[in-house]
């Protein structure tokens, strides 16, 4: 199956052409480099992790070419005010793209600034609707293997399952050892193996610490360097004077669902990365407040996702596998917001209906179209 191309090209080509720089983030290997690459005919590619486009760099002996692209550049300890000089001496006449698998909007801050010389995009795996897919059978694949191009294009469960592990190896060993102050890689690595098992439910900081014998701050130290590095991403809990929500706990997911064992889990985890996908384009593109949340009380009553809009609730949207009842906290929360848009999703179940209460039920192969 051959990849089209991503849905953000056009809107970093606009940002370009606007004399910005673009930061362009995401996890390793999802695509940012060929993205890249395909943006314009003439570029010149330096990557801060190749000796001798490192050398270049500093030299700043860069070729004549539309597009310059600095990848990886935020490990160079003086990165932020090398682009400022490289923009201020030449951003009105040459376009710059960066690119990085880690939180570049973070990273950039402190220093000097370089408020107002650059537009901030994500790029995510590879999602059912930038792959134009309609049926079944393509969330099925997708659903089996990963939205990372690599094992996507393979279209093997065999090859996926082993990327996935080398993945989640290089991604300690290499992009937490580059980029964080960490000494115990290892612990680093058998907490990362075990966090998939925690996929979905409330992240608890002081059991992984009892679990590992670590100090609880340099847990939390390390699963903050690990989103840093997009390595996972947190989903929040959403509050309301109107409801009474549990407030504190996060919820985990990876980029990469087919890490997750639990066949419920993993197909939560893709339409999390698919929703995230949406709500990052939100951001990014159009500069909308979004945000992606969860929802839980003390009465046990859980919508798996949340999407607001300025701090109010759009969707309400629950994951099933196949058809069910419908979710109690569905019903709950429709009385609360009757503005709100309430759908019940499923893998494998073909019902669509809107029941008594106006909530949605439908397969995820129709929902994922606008998402």
């Amino acid at each position: 199956m051959r990849v089209m191309d991503r849905l953000s090209k056009k809107d970093i080509i606009s940002d370009l052409k606007d004399y910005k720089m673009v930061f362009l983030a995401g996890p390793r290997q999802v695509g940012k480099t060929t993205l890249s690459q395909n943006l314009y005919k003439s570029f010149d590619y330096m990557n801060w992790d190749i000796d001798e486009h490192r050398t270049r760099i500093l030299k700043k002996e860069f070729k004549k070419s539309h597009l310059w692209v600095f990848d990886e550049i935020h490990k160079y300890k003086k990165w932020r005010n090398f682009l400022k000089g490289i923009y201020d001496q030449n951003g009105k006449e040459q376009k710059i793209l960066v690119t990085g698998s880690a939180k570049l909007d973070i990273l950039r801050k402190g220093g000097d600034s370089l408020q107002g010389r650059y537009f901030f995009h994500r790029l995510l795996p590879l999602t059912f609707n930038e792959l134009q897919m309609r049926s079944q059978k393509d969330l099925n694949y997708l659903y089996n293997l990963s939205g990372f191009p690599e094992p996507f294009l393979k279209g093997s469960k065999k090859f996926a399952d082993r990327w996935t592990r080398q993945y989640k190896q290089r991604l300690i060993r290499e992009e937490v050892s580059a980029n964080e102050q960490f000494q115990d890689l290892a612990t680093i690595e058998i907490m990362y193996n075990r966090l998939p098992e925690l996929v979905t439910q409330a992240l608890s900081i002081n059991s992984l610490s009892e679990d590992l014998q670590v100090a609880h701050i340099t847990v939390s130290k390390w699963i903050d360097a690990l989103e840093r590095l997009y390595g996972l991403f947190r989903v929040k809990p959403f509050g309301s004077p109107n409801i009474k929500a549990v407030k504190k706990a996060q919820r985990i997911y990876f980029f990469d669902w087919n890490a997750i064992s639990d066949e419920g889990s993993r197909f939560e985890n893709l339409i999390a990365v698919h929703l995230l996908s949406h709500i990052y384009m939100k951001q990014d593109v159009f500069g909308e407040e979004v945000e992606l949340k969860y929802y839980r009380d003390k009465y046990d009553r859980e919508v798996d996702f949340v999407m607001t809009n300025k701090g109010k609730p759009t969707h309400f949207i629950e994951v099933k596998m196949s058809d069910s009842e419908t979710n109690k906290g569905l019903v709950y929360l429709s009385k609360k917001f009757p503005d709100s848009r309430f759908l019940q999703i499923h893998l494998n179940g073909k019902k669509e209906y809107i029941n008594k209460d106006g909530i949605e039920h439908m397969p995820a192969s129709k929902f994922l179209l606008n998402f």
